[in-house]
């Protein structure tokens, strides 16, 4: 028996406003984790029980928020990973494949002690900090790096630039589209200003040509 015609739009209909009341948390929330679900509601254009009918309390948002940037951020961070490449070219595009899941961060980062709670946060944001560990250890084992920091401790040093820099993004203090953090990550890193303007450079153009190939 067929089903009828009515009910394949109204499907569309409803995975395009779980997915816009997800972009409208993402962007709320990282602002305001106090943000409520009728606020949320109005900012996403839709009505309190459409929201509710895709997220029966704040902890089921909260998770399915989780779970999105759980598999972006894993996904940018295997992006990151090419064919052995040195430690600076490495971390350059370790941040620009970060760079446009970068909301997540500010998101989880903002949630974390309140909502989710951290060790949730750090099985999430875990892969990526393993990558960039590791980047860390290998550059400052070739002498590319500063070396009067552990690599993890330097990672979360990085990381907090970057979630800072977001925030100057979103508050329209900054225009970036993710260059000039990587920039900024790679002299903190130790790379003089010069040099680590022309590697980012030089991986961005590498980058894009990889997209155009891939397309």
């Amino acid at each position: 028996m067929s089903q009828p015609v009515g009910r394949v739009p109204q499907r569309r209909n409803a995975r395009s406003n779980r997915a816009r009341i997800l972009a409208t948390a993402r962007q709320e929330l990282g602002r305001n984790p106090d943000t409520t679900l009728e606020e949320l509601a109005r900012a996403s254009g839709v009505v309190r029980r459409t929201l509710f009918g895709h997220f029966p309390g704040r902890a089921a948002l909260l998770e399915a928020l989780a779970e999105e940037a759980a598999e972006a951020l894993k996904a940018a961070a295997a992006a990151g990973v090419k064919a052995p490449e040195p430690a600076e070219r490495a971390l350059a595009r370790f941040s620009l494949a970060m760079w446009p899941v970068g909301d997540r961060y500010r998101m989880l980062l903002a949630l974390a002690q309140r909502d989710l709670g951290m060790e949730r946060v750090g099985e999430i944001l875990k892969p990526a900090r393993l990558r960039v560990t590791a980047i860390l250890e290998r550059g400052q084992r070739d002498g590319v790096f500063h070396s009067h920091l552990p690599p993890s401790v330097m990672g979360a040093g990085l990381e907090a630039m970057t979630v800072a820099l977001l925030e100057e993004v979103n508050a329209g203090a900054l225009e970036d589209d993710g260059t000039r953090t990587a920039v900024a990550t790679l002299i903190a890193a130790g790379v003089p200003e010069k040099q680590a303007r022309v590697v980012v450079e030089d991986v961005a153009a590498a980058i894009a040509a990889e997209a155009v190939a891939d397309s």
